[in-house]
C-alpha cells in the first residue's frame, strides 16, 4: 500500500454569462407569502436592471482537495446609483474562506464578521455612500451578495474563494460547480418570515419555452458543470496529509476499503418510493422520476415488498400496505406514476411522515427512497424526522432535475448516514438505479474501528465510522500533537471475513502546502454542529458555530464577509435596490414559480386532476 496521496492537479475555467429579454408581469395574487415571483421590469430606462455583467470560475484540483475563486462582475449601465442583490450556489461542502472587492485601481480586502455586525457596517457604508460588498449564508449551500453604490459607469469586481474535499466513488472524482438556485416552495407569510428567509422571495426570469402561457421571453437556462476523472492507475489511493499551523496541527486521512463483496445471505427487504409530483416537477424532471421508478421498481426481487406515495399539495398512497414486488404489482405501480404530470405545492414533510407511520414487517429491512428536485424550506425539519428515525428504515435521496436543491438532499444523506443520488437526465436514470441497487446490497465493511496506535490525535470528525456502502473511502478528519509518529489502522468485517489496513503516520511529512486542512476541518466541524442546532437550537451551540467562523476566517450561518471601501463616492446616499433575477433551471417550467394567479389557478388544476386516490 502506498502511504501517500496522489497529488494529480489539474486546472478548469468556467465562464457564464447572463442575458436576458424580458416583457413585464403583473403580479395579480394577494397571496404575500414568500415563494419566489417572476421578474418586473422596470420602465425607467435610467435604472440596469441586470447588473451582474458576468460570473466566472477558476478551478484548481489536487489530489481530493478542489480550491475555486469565483468573479462576479458588477456594471452599472444606468444613470442612477444602484445596490446590487445577487442569489447564488455553491457546493454544500463549500468552505468559503476569503472575499476581495476591486473598483478601478482599489482593491479591499474582506474581513469576516459577526452576521449582525457585518449586516450593521454595509447598511452604514451604503448610507455613507460608500461602495461596499457583503456574502452572507442563506443556506450552507445558497449565499447572497449585496454590492452598495455601484455607480454609473462602474465596473466593480467581487472575488470569493473556498475549498472542498472531493470524495472518489468506485476509483471516480467528481467536481460540481452550480450555477443558479432553483426556486424555493414556502407558504410562510412574509410578513412573520425571519429575515434569514427572505431571500427565498426572489425574482425569477420564464422559462426559454412558456407553451400555451403566452409568453415571449429569451432567456439562458442553466445547468450545473460536471467534471469526473480518475488517478492514473485508477484506484483511489489510501493516505495521510498533515499541515503544521502555528497553534494546531491538521491530519486529513483516507483509507480504501475493500472491494465489493456479495453477500451470501441478504435480509429481505421493504422498499417505499416517495415521489414529488409537485409543479417543479412538471415535464422533464416528473419525466426523469417516472424512468427512475420504473427502472428501481422494475428490478426488486419477487421476495421484496414496496409502496409508491405521491405527494404535492397532499399526498397519496398507493397501498395502505407495502405488497410483494411480483409482476401485477409492479405494473400497477408504473401505471399510475405512468398518470402524473406534476402540479402544486410541495409539501415534502407530511409524506415523509406518512411513509414512516406505514405498518411495516419487522422482520425485513425497510428503506425510504425519496425522489424530488428538493425545491422547499423545511431542510431542518427533515434531517430531524429522519435523525428520529434512524432506527426505523434507511433513507435515501435522488435529486430530480439540472439544479436541485442539494443542501436537502445532501443533507437527507447526511442525517441518515446513507448516499445522495443526483439524476440531471432520462439517460443517467437506468445507470443510477443500477448503482442504488448495487450500494444497498452488500456494505462492503461493517463493524469499522480506526485505532491510532501512538499517533496522539484529538477533535477527530466523525467520532464514529459506519457501515461502508460503496467503494468509497474512510475519510477522517482531525488535529494531531507532537511529532506524528505511530500507526494508524482501519479494521472491520468485509463479507465474512476480518479485513485490517494500516499506514505509518511517522513516514509522512507535514506539509504548509495542505493549509486548506483547517478549513475542511473547521467546515466539517460547523456542519456537525449546525445539524444539531437545527434539531434543537441551543445559545451555547450559535456561539461555537460563530468562533469557528470568527477563528478560521470562514463564512457561516452566523458570521459573514463584508468589504468597505474607504472612499465615499455616492454624495447623497440614495440609490435603488435591484435584485438579480434568476433563469430557471434548464428543464424547470413556469410552474416552479407562484409569481401570478395564472400560474397559481393552473397548477391547482393540475393537482386536482392528477391525484390518485387514497386505496
Amino acid at each position: 500500500m502506498k502511504n501517500r496521496l496522489i497529488a494529480a492537479s489539474l486546472v478548469l475555467l468556467i465562464s457564464l454569462s447572463l442575458t436576458s429579454s424580458v416583457r413585464s408581469e403583473p403580479e395579480t395574487s394577494d397571496d404575500k407569502t414568500l415563494s419566489p415571483y417572476f421578474m418586473l421590469k422596470s420602465d425607467d430606462p435610467s435604472i440596469d436592471q441586470l447588473p451582474l455583467e458576468s460570473t466566472g470560475a477558476e478551478v484548481s484540483i489536487a489530489g481530493v482537495i478542489a480550491d475555486v475563486k469565483v468573479t462576479q462582475v458588477y456594471k452599472n449601465a444606468g444613470k442612477q446609483a444602484i445596490e446590487a442583490i445577487y442569489v447564488f450556489p455553491a457546493s454544500t461542502k463549500a468552505s468559503v474562506y476569503g472575499m476581495k472587492m476591486t473598483i478601478g485601481e482599489r482593491t479591499i480586502i474582506a474581513r469576516i464578521q459577526e452576521k449582525e455586525k457585518a449586516r450593521q457596517e454595509y447598511e452604514q457604508a451604503k448610507h455613507e455612500g460608500k461602495s461596499a460588498s457583503l456574502l452572507e449564508q442563506q443556506r450552507p449551500n445558497v449565499f447572497q451578495m449585496n454590492v452598495a453604490n455601484i455607480m454609473p459607469g462602474d465596473l466593480i469586481k467581487v472575488e470569493l474563494s473556498y475549498t472542498e474535499l472531493l470524495v472518489p466513488t468506485e476509483g471516480v472524482y467528481e467536481f460540481i460547480y452550480p450555477t443558479v438556485v432553483g426556486p424555493r416552495y414556502s407558504n410562510k407569510p412574509e410578513a412573520s418570515a425571519a429575515s434569514s428567509e427572505k431571500w427565498v422571495k426572489n425574482p425569477y426570469l420564464h422559462r426559454n419555452a412558456c407553451g400555451n402561457l403566452g409568453c415571449e421571453v429569451e432567456c439562458v437556462g442553466w445547468r450545473f458543470p460536471i467534471l469526473k476523472y480518475r488517478l492514473a492507475g485508477g484506484r483511489i489511493e489510501s493516505g495521510l496529509l498533515l499541515y503544521p499551523g502555528e497553534k494546531e496541527n491538521f491530519f486529513l486521512l483516507m483509507m480504501q476499503p475493500p472491494s465489493q463483496v456479495t453477500a451470501a445471505n441478504i435480509p429481505a427487504r421493504e422498499y417505499i418510493f416517495i415521489v414529488d409530483i409537485s409543479g417543479s416537477m412538471h415535464g422533464f424532471p416528473l419525466d426523469i422520476s417516472k424512468k427512475l421508478l420504473k427502472d428501481l421498481i422494475g428490478g426488486l426481487k419477487p421476495s421484496d415488498t414496496f409502496n409508491v406515495l405521491l405527494f404535492a399539495g397532499s399526498a397519496s398512497v398507493l397501498s395502505e400496505k407495502s405488497m410483494p414486488a411480483n409482476s401485477e404489482n409492479i405494473a400497477k405501480a408504473i401505471q399510475v406514476i405512468d398518470r402524473q404530470a406534476g402540479g402544486g405545492g410541495t409539501e415534502l414533510l407530511p409524506a415523509l411522515k406518512r411513509a414512516l407511520a406505514l405498518p411495516g414487517d419487522e422482520n425485513r429491512s425497510r428503506s425510504i427512497v425519496i425522489a424530488t428536485d428538493g425545491y422547499v424550506d423545511i431542510e431542518k425539519e427533515t434531517f430531524r424526522v429522519i435523525r428520529e428515525n434512524l432506527d426505523h428504515a434507511n433513507m435515501f435521496a435522488f435529486g430530480i432535475g439540472t439544479s436541485v436543491n442539494r443542501f436537502l438532499i445532501d443533507g437527507i444523506a447526511r442525517a441518515g448516514m446513507g448516499e445522495s443520488f443526483i439524476i440531471a437526465n432520462p439517460s443517467e436514470a437506468a445507470s443510477k438505479a443500477e448503482k442504488f441497487r448495487k450500494y444497498i446490497q452488500s456494505p462492503v465493511l461493517t463493524r469499522v474501528k480506526t485505532d491510532f496506535e501512538g499517533f496522539e490525535v484529538y477533535d477527530v470528525e466523525p467520532p464514529a465510522v459506519p457501515d461502508i456502502l460503496a467503494e468509497r473511502p474512510v475519510i477522517i478528519f482531525g488535529k494531531w500533537k507532537g511529532a506524528p509518529k505511530g500507526t494508524i489502522r482501519l479494521s472491520g468485517i468485509s463479507g465474512d471475513r476480518p479485513y485490517s489496513a494500516s499506514i505509518d503516520a511517522g513516514s509522512v511529512k507535514p506539509s504548509p502546502v495542505n493549509s486548506a486542512l483547517r478549513y475542511l476541518w473547521a467546515r466539517h466541524r460547523i456542519s456537525v454542529l449546525s445539524d444539531y442546532d437545527k434539531l434543537s437550537h441551543d445559545d451555547s451551540r450559535v456561539k461555537e458555530i460563530t468562533q469557528l467562523g470568527l477563528d478560521y476566517n470562514l463564512l457561516t450561518e452566523f458570521t459573514s464577509f463584508v468589504a468597505i471601501d474607504s472612499l465615499p463616492r455616492n454624495v447623497d446616499g440614495k440609490s435603488t435596490t435591484i435584485k438579480q433575477p434568476l433563469p430557471l433551471p434548464q428543464g424547470v417550467s413556469d410552474l416552479a414559480v407562484g409569481g401570478g394567479g395564472m400560474l397559481r389557478g393552473l397548477a391547482a388544476r393540475i393537482e386536482r386532476e392528477t391525484e390518485v386516490p387514497v386505496k
